[in-house]
């Protein structure tokens, strides 16, 4: 099935196929041209649907126009927008000439965007006028403008989709509105350019990134045929289902599973542009009925966001036609499990958490509900899929049997990026060759195997909290705030300590209807020694109303670890709300003066 040759690796050598053909040609020439495709939602109330046969017929348009742009297979688009229709229908359109396109979520700022483009050397940049978050505009264009300063020469065109009244400042010679974009694909192709399986679909840029951005490859056969198969053995995916994956296309879950694992098993995508919680936390219980969702794929930072809420929002809509619900980002913490398995769901489906990173593609780790539900164990992401092989090592590379270590991956699988853009020094380096001796792919992540064979994640290798030479994960202290009944989230990171080494400083958002007060605080602390014991020595909580977070989800411990040492939080253009920053630097400024003045 696969040649490998040191770290590199092709699958279906020599096969030919198109990720775009098989995720709607091939439905509308079965005859399915009239079933609901895509369903696209916005927090303004907006909805559009389009069935395989409308969302094909789009798709061939942008193909065309791509190609009466000059964009030919192999060419790099970058793709600033946020998650609609049009959007979709460009990367499946893109795909289909077997153009190569790179979406940056339409949340970095201009630095991060200049980037990306620069690192993909696109020739063309399709974005919107705006974009709505929480009901405010955000202005995509003149971001771009930015970025594109920052980066003269190679990008030949900037295509804009205004969405408002008001449009958008156009540059003479470079810059054309949708109806221009269009009209050059008068007289073009559109049709499906055969791709063999290990060219390149699409290239994302790895999740958190820092520093120069790393670009994963993912190519039209292997990863076509990885996401497909995984998400029938971990999701279950099946024609029947309207699924709702409630990510952004700027994320590599977006990729995967808003857009083509769903299209390529032929059932109903949902995608929804905006906050969950906006206008009211009623919002996705709303559509559940309304949709009549089936199946939902969402955070473990989305489900106690909701939770802060109560399940009384929940509680009012119809969610009967829920057969399952998945989670994936960061550990899925057993309080948070409990709350949307017993108190939302009633015990009457499955609430399941998985594994996998931008560079796997698809799911590593999870519960094979697609194959046969295995029992749950809240907080452990299940068991390695069928096909994964993963091990613990330590960093020097010896087992850990039992005991936590790195995860690692022993060898490629389809949807595993083969290499980094332009990178395969990089590639090497980063992934395959950080374990002495051993040849395996580095995960970065901290993760322990019981005895049944299921893997209990503990964050990033790097997010470990050493409190007198006693390693503890920031996961498990978060979670041990959460056992607390008025706790919605925790953020903890270590803080220097001259006796210690480092102590707990935490960072908690409370449920409605609880206030902070001393007395709260001090029963948090007590929640923790009595879950962890006495080595995990909290030295302050801070209370707060949002912590800060990436658009996908993450907690940016980075961020808190910057307050409470008083730095500059370096790059923050992928956070949620820049409001949380200053949230959190006040609330330890305040829990400081009140310290101090006893």
């Amino acid at each position: 099935m696969y040649r490998r040759d040191g770290v590199s690796f092709r699958w279906f050598e020599g096969g030919v196929t198109n990720l775009c053909h098989n995720a709607l040609d091939r439905h509308v020439a079965a005859g399915r041209a009239g079933q609901a495709a895509l369903v696209y939602v916005n927090e303004r109330g907006d909805r559009r649907v389009l069935t395989y046969g409308q969302l094909l017929h789009e798709v061939r348009r942008l193909a065309a126009a791509l190609r009466g742009l000059g964009v030919r297979k192999g060419d790099r688009v970058t793709l600033y927008m946020p998650t609609c229709p049009e959007a979709i229908a460009l990367m499946l359109a893109c795909v289909r000439i077997g153009a190569i396109h790179s979406v940056v979520f339409a949340g970095f700022g201009a630095g991060a965007l200049a980037d990306r483009v620069r690192a993909s050397g696109s020739k063309l940049v399709v974005t919107s006028d705006v974009t709505f978050r929480k009901g405010a505009r955000v202005p995509l264009k003149g971001i771009v403008d930015e970025a594109l300063r920052q980066v003269p020469g190679g990008v030949e065109h900037v295509v804009v989709l205004e969405r408002s009244a008001d449009g958008a400042a156009l540059e003479p010679g470079r810059d054309l509105r949708w109806d221009q974009f269009l009209a050059t694909g008068e007289g073009q192709s559109s049709d499906v350019e055969p791709m063999e399986a290990n060219e390149p679909a699409y290239i994302l840029a790895t999740s958190g990134t820092t520093a120069r951005p790393k670009l994963a490859v993912h190519t039209h056969g292997g990863y076509q045929v990885g996401i497909h198969s995984v998400g029938r053995w971990c999701f279950g995916l099946k024609p029947e289902d309207v699924w709702w994956s409630t990510s952004d296309i700027g994320w590599v879950v977006g990729h995967s599973y808003i857009v083509y694992a769903p299209l390529l098993a032929g059932c109903t995508t949902v995608a929804y542009e905006g906050a969950l919680d906006f206008p009211d936390p009623t919002t996705p219980w709303r559509m559940v009925e309304e949709l009549r969702v089936t199946g939902i794929f969402t955070s473990p930072t989305a489900v106690r966001l909701l939770m802060k809420y109560g399940e009384e929002p929940a509680l009012r809509y119809d969610r009967s036609s829920l057969e399952r619900v998945v989670c994936a980002g960061e550990v899925l913490n057993p309080p948070a499990w409990e709350w949307l398995q017993k108190r939302v769901l009633e015990d009457r489906v499955p609430v399941l958490d998985h594994w996998w990173q931008t560079e796997t593609g698809g799911p590593v780790i999870g519960n094979p509900y697609g194959i046969a539900q295995l029992p749950i164990k809240p907080g452990s992401a299940g068991i390695p899929l069928p096909g994964m092989e993963v091990g613990v090592l330590t960093p020097e590379g010896e087992p850990c049997a039992g005991e936590r270590g790195i995860l690692v991956l022993r060898r490629p699988f389809p949807s595993l990026t083969p290499t980094l853009w332009g990178e395969p020094e990089r590639y090497a380096r980063d992934y395959w060759q950080r374990i002495p001796g051993h040849e395996v792919y580095f995960s970065g992540d901290a993760a322990q195997v019981d005895e049944d064979g299921y893997v209990w994640f503990a964050g990033r290798a790097d997010e470990v909290i050493k409190i007198a030479a006693h390693r503890i994960g920031t996961i498990e202290v978060e979670t041990a705030f959460l056992k607390h009944p008025a706790v919605a989230e925790a953020g903890v990171v270590g803080r220097p300590d001259e006796v210690r080494g480092e102590v707990i400083s935490a960072f908690v958002v409370l449920k409605q209807g609880h206030e902070p007060s001393p007395e709260l605080r001090q029963a948090l602390v007590d929640v923790v020694r009595r879950e962890l014991g006495p080595v995990a020595v909290v030295g302050e909580v801070n209370f707060v109303s949002m912590l800060p977070k990436t658009r996908s989800g993450k907690i940016m411990r980075r961020v808190l670890r910057s307050v409470i040492l008083d730095r500059d939080p370096g790059d923050i253009t992928t956070i949620e709300d820049e409001g949380s920053v200053e949230e959190a630097r006040a609330a330890w400024r305040r829990l400081q003066s009140e310290l101090a003045s006893r």
